[in-house]
């Protein structure tokens, strides 16, 4: 059972309990690394970073993914005018989705790659749960080339970059992974950019998502965010270890 069969109300409360348990709300947070499935395993980690959000901050989100097969249209965005999920719609950012039409011929519009159980669908829950007044942007990465993931990357950065908008990107590492993660956090250290990609796209890492994951380390890296991901009380979980947020100025690992 993953989180839309959650009631707002059961949210809500996960939500609450994980601010008590961190403190404040973080105004500086511009990106998200959230698990692809939200389940009851990593409910609490997906909570305790959706629950630092101040959702006044941000016009649009926009859910980044990865999109298992290789398709003719790289990086293909729902023609949808809204996005339904238990909680109600979501108003669809038409005028960003056009802006990144019009930014790089890979970007467009295509329902191959839309279905009802993509991840976008799970991450809205949490934001309609904190907020009734943002518009959202669902973008698929279907081509795992190294050139395309770095294109969307860079377009993301520069068309965002003044924008009052939220970066998810959808991406799992088990916990069980906890070497293969260590390896991914050196390399982003020492801006192995090259090293990472070969690395990921090997399958070695065992990284679910693994083009989504390398967008958003390139946008904090051309933000210069600093990129923290839960450890400690989340370690014996069989949540993500991606779970995390990226805020302020340089890439760091907490």
């Amino acid at each position: 059972m993953n989180i839309t069969s959650y009631s707002r109300s059961q949210i809500k409360e996960g939500l609450e309990n994980a601010r008590e348990r961190h403190g404040e709300v973080n105004e500086h947070i511009r990106l998200l690394f959230a698990p692809e499935v939200i389940n009851d395993d990593n409910f609490d980690r997906a909570c305790d970073i959706y629950s630092r959000l101040d959702m006044s901050n941000y016009d649009t989100v926009v859910v980044v993914e990865s999109y298992d097969k290789k398709l003719d249209k790289k990086l293909p965005m729902a023609s949808n005018t809204f996005f339904e999920t238990p909680l109600g719609k979501v108003p669809v950012d038409d005028y960003m989705r056009n802006e990144f039409c019009d930014e790089d011929d890979d970007f467009f519009i295509h329902d191959e790659a839309f279905n009802k159980n993509i991840s976008l669908f799970q991450q809205l829950m949490f934001l309609q749960t904190l907020s009734d007044d943002f518009k959202a942007l669902s973008v698929q990465i279907a081509d795992p080339d190294p050139a395309i993931v770095k294109e969307i990357g860079y377009v993301l950065e520069e068309v965002l970059a003044s924008r009052r908008a939220l970066l998810i990107f959808s991406c799992e590492l088990d916990n069980d992974r906890k070497k293969e993660f260590k390896k991914v956090v050196e390399m982003v250290e020492n801006k192995n950019e090259s090293g990472l990609m070969n690395y990921l796209n090997s399958g070695e890492s065992y990284i679910k998502g693994t083009t989504s994951f390398i967008a958003g380390v390139i946008v904090a890296n051309k933000w210069g965010l600093d990129l923290h991901f839960l450890r400690g009380e989340y370690e014996d979980y069989s949540g993500s270890l991606l779970t995390g947020y990226a805020d302020r100025q340089k890439i760091i690992f907490s």
